[in-house]
């Protein structure tokens, strides 16, 4: 740790530097747990130093995704509990890039925060390397920002970026869907990370009880039902792409079943949705009978138990349900790609 570098005045104006050494010598043990073979730095120089296994991959090309944890934070705020929004983070990410086929490298962080705290700066990054080491991507740097005056002392704000590869040739190709297409659910893990401030509303979280067992909920506290990380589905994604010829993928966040399921349909086609068949989980009941909120209106925010939506041909749909099984996702079929006027169909 560095013990030379102090200003008194800084320290005065809000800034205390030494507490962001201190918090990256707490951080250096979840990192290195992440790291992959192409690491080639270690953090606290300028840049993060990754060397590409191109081995296997003819025309390579690089995924990015960048995304955030959003007002859910508000949640890790109140019941300061901050070891699993990085979690989040990564999630936001690396599900997305997936859904292109790519399977992710490497993770950089970026926390912005009213005052350091370096046992909480910790907790912060053990959630983004736990997220790192599910999603196998390495954590390879990032910022931790302290603006006093900018956030409040006990709050923060926190973003990742990603990037992964893909060979050129297996980018999946959605011009190949087809009517009769078997759409494929694997749940999610709870909200997620997306409608916190419909959620947050509909609670009133900051002026109600969040931490009292819910009978709804199994005897969980909405709490800690909500504070529940995003499930990352890197790992069964790519162990599917190895199996069956997948023509499309949708990661089910804001927006949830009308804005996400489109976005990897061609014109011309769309997804039917057997409404019945979709294992909605507890806490989206509970938000719609509290909020009084449609069920349109949910299936339009949330993701209702479905984190991730996987299209592939009928003749394959039994061989990925089998692959997904055994990489441990509970994935079933919800509907099937259709022609239709409507992107998204709810039966």
């Amino acid at each position: 740790m560095n013990t030379q570098s102090k200003s008194d005045s800084y320290a005065a104006a809000g800034v205390d530097i030494t507490a962001g050494y201190k918090a990256v010598e707490l951080m250096k043990a979840h990192v290195v747990k992440t790291h992959t073979k192409g690491v080639c730095s270690d953090i606290g120089g300028f840049g993060g130093l990754f060397e590409l296994d191109l081995e296997g991959i003819t025309h390579p090309v690089l995924v990015s995704g960048t995304d955030g944890v959003g007002t859910k934070l508000k949640l890790a705020f109140l019941l300061d509990r901050h070891d699993t929004v990085g979690i989040d983070c990564v999630a936001m990410c690396v599900n997305d890039v997936i859904c292109c086929g790519a399977k992710p490298l490497y993770f950089l962080d970026y926390i912005a925060c009213g005052k350091n705290v370096p046992e909480r700066i910790a907790d912060i990054v053990k959630g983004v390397a736990d997220g790192c080491i599910q999603a196998g991507a390495a954590l390879i740097g990032g910022e931790t920002a302290e603006m006093p005056g900018f956030y409040p002392a006990d709050e923060y704000d926190l973003a990742g970026y990603c990037t992964g590869v893909v060979d050129k040739d297996k980018i999946i190709d959605h011009s190949k869907m087809k009517e009769g297409d078997v759409i494929i659910a694997l749940p999610s893990s709870g909200v997620h990370s997306n409608g916190f401030s419909l959620v947050r509303k509909v609670f009133d979280v900051e002026n109600s009880d969040i931490t009292s067992p819910v009978p709804e909920l199994g005897g969980r506290s909405v709490g800690e039902v909500l504070l529940t990380p995003t499930k990352i589905y890197v790992k069964p994604i790519l162990a599917l792409l190895e199996k069956v010829n997948v023509r499309g993928i949708s990661h089910i966040t804001g927006g949830g079943f009308f804005e996400n399921i489109p976005r990897c349909i061609p014109d011309g086609l769309g997804a039917d949705i057997e409404k019945s068949a979709v294992k909605v989980l507890p806490i989206f009941g509970l938000i719609s009978k509290v909020g009084g909120i449609s069920e349109r209106d949910m299936f339009n925010t949330f993701n209702m138990g479905v984190g991730m939506c996987v299209i592939v041909p009928k003749d394959e749909a039994d061989t990925a349900l089998s692959v997904l099984h055994g990489a441990g996702e509970d994935a079933y079929v919800i509907g099937k790609i259709g022609k239709q006027t409507e992107k998204v169909t709810l039966r």
